[in-house]
């Protein structure tokens, strides 16, 4: 086995990594095909969800394959070699089986236990099938996976541990209420209608919303979840065209977006108009709003929504209070800023006549600025230090990203009045969550069923030596029965097929037990040398084993996902 998989996810890359790398289906399929192009690959297959990015692949060389298959995620995902490798990951042979069964269960989910990768994983076969681009390994190893993940599903309760990214966002956006009673008689707005929106309009649904807005560029995937959801409640779903969601945004409660789209879908500009019209906001203990913005909101988003705005400040920074280090913004969000910009803030900052700046918080930003200079840019967190937030209004629009890329600017984070809840935060918010006490179950699953796919992958390497040899046995006796017929012109049909039996059973019963054992022996760690073996002490033709293989992979290519 040569099986090797190349790929990043949530577990090794930070949100914004995942989010640039995202792959489009068009992507999806030439990097297939270009992996098979590549001369170290001869099967691929690539695996694409919103947090996951891998890359199958057959190989006949290691550290070729690792080269190839890394240059080539780089290429078609837009994000640099150099800047990518960091986050990679690389699995080979039953380490790949591995890790692959461990997807399939949902055990390397965001959410622990979730059964959404199972579709995915069939969808990525299905892909793989349709390019040719599946032979035996990955026909074999994908349908395997399948049947793994279902199996842990029925024989564990890994499903109590998991939950669906949908659920799980809503439980976020609650706050700690339970969904079905902060969802109850709420206004929703779907943007999108793939697999992922239809769950949250369905899970929605359930939870007792008065109506689902569905908004898709397409129409009549719109309508047509609409008609579905109406199914179960006349009445409650309607289908829009994509530009009245700004209309929409200014009578929807909760607002759940997953577009397949390259850029924003909501832009924070567009979410702070939408609550422009809404009416004060009701802050905890007082009765007017502060006037601290969001640091990360831009001018406009800060003005639109009646927020101050630092003036004369080069990065546009908002006024507030200063606190101890450099928690005013924090790294995250100077992340990838230029030496230049920093020092001009710097010394903007230790200059301003603001009764909040403090020493500390220009000799920070200096130090930022020196760190800019050595590596070009300041690094990206992968989980930036949290800071004091001040006291927020309560939320009167909820949001929730499933995209990847985000489909809503991240800038709203801050704004008041608004709950987002995005992949990143949920990479946070499932880094705490409870493990199931069945985890270790399925765990024990899955390895078992890594020890059995490889020793039937073993074994089933030497098939086609076993069957080369018992053709050449049939070979033999053929020629011998012809030569015997040449020196007894006179026998008779009855004596010819006695013998013919005869020699025929002496044959079977001599490689009857080797060909067994060898079997045996194939199927354990170390046992590829066996075929070897056989194909020497019997000087079979390396052309007959290849054409049995041939055969094989050619029967393998044209099954379908289970």
């Amino acid at each position: 086995m040569s099986l090797l998989v190349v790929g990043l996810s949530h577990r090794s890359a930070p949100v914004s990594v995942l989010e640039r790398a995202a792959l489009s289906a068009d992507a999806q399929i030439k990097l297939v095909q270009d992996t098979v192009a590549a001369e170290p690959a001869t099967e691929a297959a690539v695996l694409a969800t919103c947090n996951r990015i891998e890359l199958y692949a057959d190989v006949d060389k290691f550290h070729a394959g690792v080269a190839e298959l890394s240059t080539l995620l780089a290429q078609h995902s837009g994000v640099g070699l150099d800047e990518l490798t960091p986050y990679l990951y690389v699995h080979y042979e039953d380490r790949a089986v591995h890790h692959l069964f461990s997807v399939a269960c949902g055990l390397d989910s965001m959410v622990v236990g979730e059964g959404q990768i199972l579709g995915q994983i069939k969808d990525s076969l299905a892909r793989a099938q349709d390019l040719h681009t599946a032979g035996r390994l990955l026909n074999d190893l994908f349908q395997q996976a399948l049947r793994v993940g279902k199996r842990a599903h029925s024989e564990t309760g890994i499903d109590r541990a998991g939950q669906s990214l949908v659920t799980f966002g809503l439980e976020q956006l609650s706050g700690g209420t339970a969904v079905q009673d902060w969802a109850r008689g709420k206004k929703a707005l779907v943007i999108g209608a793939g697999s992922m929106s239809s769950l949250a309009a369905a899970t929605l649904a359930r939870a007792g919303v008065a109506e689902i807005v569905i908004a898709n560029r397409t129409a009549d995937r719109a309508e047509r979840l609409a008609e579905i959801l109406n199914e179960g409640a006349a009445g409650l779903a309607r289908a829009v065209p994509m530009d009245a969601v700004p209309d929409e945004l200014t009578r929807a409660d909760v607002t759940v977006s997953c577009t397949g789209a390259t850029g924003l879908v909501l832009a924070a500009e567009t979410i702070a108009a939408a609550l422009s019209g809404r009416g004060p906001l009701a802050w905890p203990g007082t009765d007017e709003a502060p006037a601290a913005a969001a640091p990360d909101a831009t001018p406009a988003v800060r003005q639109s929504a009646g927020l101050a705005v630092e003036e004369n400040c080069p990065l546009d920074l908002p006024a507030v209070r200063a606190t101890a280090g450099f928690s005013v913004l924090g790294e995250a969000a100077v992340a990838g800023m230029g030496a230049a910009e920093l020092e001009q803030h710097a010394a903007w900052v230790d200059n301003a006549p603001r009764p909040q700046s403090t020493p500390d918080e220009a000799q920070a930003i200096a130090a930022l600025a020196a760190a800019a200079a050595t590596a070009g840019r300041i690094p990206e967190r992968r989980r930036p230090e949290r800071v004091a937030e001040p006291a927020r209004p309560e939320p009167v629009l909820y949001l929730l990203d499933l995209a990847m890329p985000r489909d809503i600017d991240a800038a709203v984070h801050r704004l008041a009045g608004v709950r987002l809840v995005d992949i990143e935060s949920l990479a946070d918010a499932s880094a705490d969550a409870p493990m199931a006490a069945d985890v270790d179950q399925v765990r024990r699953i899955v390895s078992d069923e890594v020890a059995a796919f490889g020793a039937a992958l073993r074994a089933a390497h030497i098939t086609p030596t076993v069957v080369a040899l018992r053709t050449m046995a049939a070979d033999v006796v053929a020629g011998e029965i012809a030569r015997l017929e040449g020196r007894l012109p006179g026998m008779d049909d009855r004596h010819r097929s006695e013998i013919t039996q005869t020699v025929k059973r002496v044959v079977d019963k001599l490689l009857h037990a080797p060909t067994v054992r060898v079997k045996q022996l194939a199927a354990e760690p170390g046992g590829a040398g066996y075929a070897d073996a056989l194909r020497t002490l019997f000087d079979l033709d390396p052309e007959t084993v290849a054409a049995v293989s041939r055969a094989e992979d050619s029967t393998e290519k044209d099954r379908g996902p289970a």
